[in-house]
Parts: structure tokens; sequence; C-alpha cells
């Protein structure tokens, strides 16, 4: 089973939009079994699945926050959506269940210093100094040519970890949640400069290079 871990530290970074649209890709183009562990007791992720409608590919939402549960071995996929402001105790607990981590970082000052603290705080954690966990990051909800993005990507790209893709700002991330699917379940026509920035990171996903060698 592939484990896929979405945090960050500091809150409204967009994990659970991450989650849910990986989920949903993994779910309706690879029809791959899929899991969405949720860590957050704010339980966005959770509010999505309960107006998932029923005809499209099954995802199941486990309440991990609430009762500790986990996929099952047999699924293809868990997606783990964690909580914000996790200690560094819980925070290694998390990240010893992850294969790989996703950082999505959004293009503000106040969030690049919180997410440079963040990525401080979890080098100290023993598997991902080991190099036993691959980690990528990304900016999200992203204006190219504005300042802020480009002193957010001057900042991912000093970063030891993969910067993976950039997402833009985009509208149709609300309206997708608002109807309980994801990016590729909407008519293509409609979210296509989304789906390209897309590309990047479902490519890395799909790669060995989002999986530890051990």
């Amino acid at each position: 089973m592939r484990r896929i871990l979405v945090m960050n530290a500091k809150g409204g970074s967009g994990k659970s939009t991450l989650c849910v649209n990986i989920a949903s890709y993994f779910a309706a183009v690879e029809h791959a079994d899929v899991y969405l562990e949720d860590y957050d007791q704010q339980g966005s992720s959770s509010d999505w699945l309960t107006i998932r409608p029923d005809h499209y590919p099954a995802i199941t939402g486990i309440m991990s926050w609430k009762n500790g549960k986990r996929a099952p071995k047999k699924a293809d996929y868990a997606i783990m959506d964690a909580p914000a402001g996790v200690n560094n105790k819980d925070l290694g607990k998390i990240i010893r269940r992850a294969q790989t981590i996703l950082i999505p970082v959004l293009p503000s000052p106040m969030d690049i210093r919180a997410a440079a603290r963040f990525i401080q705080d979890i080098l100290l954690i023993g598997k991902i100094s080991r190099d036993q966990v691959k980690v990528g990051v990304v900016a999200n909800r992203v204006r190219e040519h504005t300042l802020i993005y480009q002193q957010l990507e001057k900042f991912l790209q000093r970063l030891d970890f993969s910067f993976v893709a950039r997402l833009k700002d985009s509208q149709n991330y609300v309206r997708s949640a608002e109807r309980g699917i994801g990016l590729y379940e909407m008519p293509p026509s409609t979210v296509n400069e989304d789906l390209e920035s897309w590309e990047p990171l479902i490519k890395w996903l799909k790669s060995k290079r989002s999986l530890p060698k051990n």
C-alpha cells in the first residue's frame, strides 16, 4: 500500500484540498482502492466525503483523529490529512506511517516563515534524516509574476527537498469541493489550466523519486 501524507504546521495552507484532489485522482483516473485518513479534528477531508455523490468512484474515509484507525493493508493508497500545529512527538508518530510527504506552502511572508520553521523541525525526525521517507514541497494557490510568488519560489528552490509543483490560485477548487469531487472529475474544458499545473505533481507521485529506496 502506498501511504502519502500531506502536512504543514500552519493551518490554511491547503492541506485538505491537496488530499481530496490526490485521492480523487487515484480513484477516478487510476481506478485504485483509495482510503482518506483524516487526522485533523477540523474534519475538512471527512466533510468533503460526506457530500461526495454515490455515482463517483468510491473513496473510503476514516476519521483517524477520532478512532485511531488506519487503511487496511489491502488498499492501494492511503492519503493522510495531517492536523496543523502538532507537536514533535505526534509529528513523529504520523510521519513513521508515511512513505511520501507533501508540504503545501502559500505565497505569503507569514507562510514562508512558518514553513521554514516547520521544515527545520521535521529534519530532526529520524525517518526523514535517514531518508526513509521522501518529501516534496508544493507552491500552493500561486499567482505567477507576483513579487511574493518569486520570493516563495526562491525559498522552495533552496530546500533540500524536491520542489514538486506550482498549483494555480483557482476557483475550480471551490467549485469542485462544493460538489464533493476533485479537479480530475470536472469537465476537462473547465479545468485545463489547473490540470496542467497538477501534471508535475502527479508525475512525481507516480515516479520512484517520490519513494524511499529502502
